[in-house]
């Protein structure tokens, strides 16, 4: 027997929606919503329009059920820890509202009772661009008393780099000084961020429930979740590889190859703007190499991570540890188990600069043939290991032109470094040892901070020299299934014409059909004085300006360093000079650009 709704007190529309919806649930579905319905009329005074949730303690005291939840990220990473801590927050009765910093209107902070961050740390120790505005706000004078306030920080980093999770430690200090007290100590999280971030979203959780019941409030009721997709960062899809194809002509002094892969019975959905994660595999003869030099046995089996996941040795520094990188954190670690003399000292504060250039282009097999290993057995050895990271590249396709596929444009990494060949871990394996038909376990990095305009009439300025192009192939491709009216302006660089035009006929065929309005390019090696990405913007400084006038938005892919922080400084120098205002003039003018999104950047 169907079920009907009648006599309720819904109103006509809402029954009819309801008469529609019942039929179609699954008895999974009707149990999960009878649990939530169940869990929301156990929670008092639910608040309307934005009102905050208070739960009424007597004696005229309140607990806001209110969370405000704040995230500043580069690539993606930051906002989806967020928005996981949104569900799970609705999860447990609690009213969440989530927002990015820059989306974020600072003069409602005063009245935000509980507040978390989740931040990444950009470059080296920088904030995340879509941070910049709350940073400067919060760390300048105007930043108001925040006495009251509850807070805890998640932060994100990279333990190679010097400042590891310097924008989350910022965070974290400044809400102090401002009067905040922490609800759950910060949590400083490395590449391998799951766990960490798990035990910090439970410890915040916990914390805001315990404060509830001691207050005499009602404690939420924990509602069930609905799974994660099958495939994801933690469990990823093995992509069969469909092609691998050099782009680079003979004579070239670089090697970037092209991948095609299969996404075919996945069900990963992706956007131009995207990443893709790869897990890669270290080379075996470096492996090899190391192993010979600790003396251990190859086949001895290990613990790989703290499900207790068992694996030979040799097999576990190839696919599940991380070699080719020296962090501070593991020199640290590794001096506690070995205590040598000649590390402590490396180690010692006031000598930043000297460890700062020891770890600069060497790699475990160098520290274990300057320092020795540590611990006795080999289970003692890789527990002080980082875990393999996975390496992102900005995906290179439109699923829309090429349906269960996803394409990468991958630089191969190649260098000497004291007296060693070194190679890029993920890039050499897809150069060298990945062919068709082979497979790579990978996952779909969703990044809302590098995406199209959503009025396709938007005219794009796209600047993405080297592999950086990428995104910008999948960005036109896009825009011609779409039928985009917007016009389309890209700027390409590398070396040489005749052998680093990465995509060159396709780009000559989007100019012709003119799905691809204009393009300049800049090869730095066929002229006497070397010519930029930026030199080009230079030359053209009128018109790019005319077009920022017209509303174009501006999207930036490749190197940090150099590349992105050239460009960035060209972009101020050209409204400077055709809006003729004040170099300050320029950059609020670039900043309020960055504030609304038409000024992006996908770099690393």
């Amino acid at each position: 027997m169907q079920l009907q709704v009648m006599n309720s007190p819904f109103n006509h529309e809402q029954a009819e929606l309801l008469n529609s919806l019942l039929p179609s649930l699954t008895e999974t579905q009707k149990i999960w919503l009878s649990g939530y319905l169940t869990g929301s009329l156990s929670i008092s005074n639910i608040g309307i329009a934005g009102a905050p949730v208070m739960e009424d303690l007597g004696n005229g005291r309140t607990f806001s059920k209110d969370i405000t939840i704040l995230y500043g990220s580069q690539t993606g990473n930051a906002q989806g820890l967020a928005e996981n801590a949104a569900r799970k927050l609705e999860e447990n009765g609690f009213q969440v509202a989530i927002s990015s910093m820059n989306d974020f209107k600072v003069n409602n902070l005063k009245k935000v009772q509980n507040l978390l961050i989740t931040v990444s740390t950009h470059g080296e120790g920088d904030p995340p661009d879509n941070t910049l505005s709350f940073h400067e706000y919060l760390h300048g004078r105007r930043a108001p008393s925040l006495e009251g306030l509850r807070f805890s920080v998640l932060a994100l980093g990279d333990s190679s780099y010097e400042f590891f999770c310097e924008t989350g430690k910022q965070f974290d200090k400044r809400l102090e000084e401002l009067g905040g007290t922490r609800l759950f100590p910060r949590m400083d999280c490395d590449l391998d961020y799951d766990e960490p971030a798990a035990e910090w979203l439970e410890g915040v959780i916990s914390s805001l429930s315990e404060a509830q019941d001691s207050t005499g409030a009602a404690v939420p009721v924990a509602i069930p979740s609905v799974g994660e997709k099958t495939y994801s960062r933690t469990n990823p899809f093995k992509a069969e590889v469909l092609e691998n194809i050099n782009l680079n002509g003979r004579g070239s002094n670089k090697e970037t190859h092209h991948l095609e892969l299969s996404l075919e019975g996945s069900g990963l959905t992706f956007e131009p703007g995207d990443s893709l994660g790869i897990y890669p595999k270290n080379d075996s003869d470096l492996v090899d190499m190391l192993l010979l030099e600790l003396n251990l046995d190859p086949e001895e089996t290990v613990k790989v991570n703290k499900q207790g996941e068992l694996r030979q040795l040799r097999e576990s520094l190839i696919s599940n540890f991380e070699i080719t990188v020296l962090t501070k954190s593991l020199l640290e670690q590794a001096v506690q188990l070995s205590g040598n003399e000649d590390l402590k000292e490396i180690l010692l504060p006031g000598n930043e600069e000297r460890l700062k250039e020891y770890r600069e282009g060497r790699d475990l097999l160098d520290f274990i043939r300057d320092f020795g290993s540590w611990g006795e057995s080999a289970q003692e050895f890789v527990s002080i290991l980082r875990k393999m990271p996975a390496r992102l590249y900005s995906i290179a396709n439109s699923s829309s032109a090429y349906p269960d596929e996803v394409h990468l444009t991958i630089g191969a990494v190649r260098y000497e470094s004291h007296g060693r060949q070194r190679q890029g871990v993920c890039s050499i394996l897809c150069a060298d040892r990945i062919r068709p038909g082979d497979m790579l376990p990978v996952y779909i990095q969703h990044n809302q901070n590098f995406k199209q305009p959503k009025n396709p009439d938007t005219p794009i300025i796209m600047v993405g020299p080297g592999t950086g192009i990428a995104p910008f192939r999948s960005f036109i491709q896009d825009r011609e299934e779409t039928e985009a009216k917007g016009k389309t302006w890209l700027f390409f660089g590398d070396q040489h014409f005749v052998t680093d035009f990465l995509y060159q006929t396709e780009w000559q065929k989007w100019l012709k059909t003119g799905v691809l309005t204009k393009m300049d390019v800049a090869f730095s090696r066929d002229e006497a004085e070397k010519v930029y990405v930026q030199n080009r913007m230079l030359e053209h400084s009128r018109e790019l300006y005319e077009w920022l006038q017209q509303g174009a938005a501006v999207y930036i892919c490749g190197d940090e360093k150099n590349m992105a922080h050239d460009v960035h400084n060209t972009l101020i120098e050209i409204i400077e000079k055709e809006g003729q205002v004040s170099h300050a003039a320029a950059q609020a003018y670039l900043d309020e650009m960055q504030q609304t999104k038409r000024y992006q950047r996908d770099v690393y």
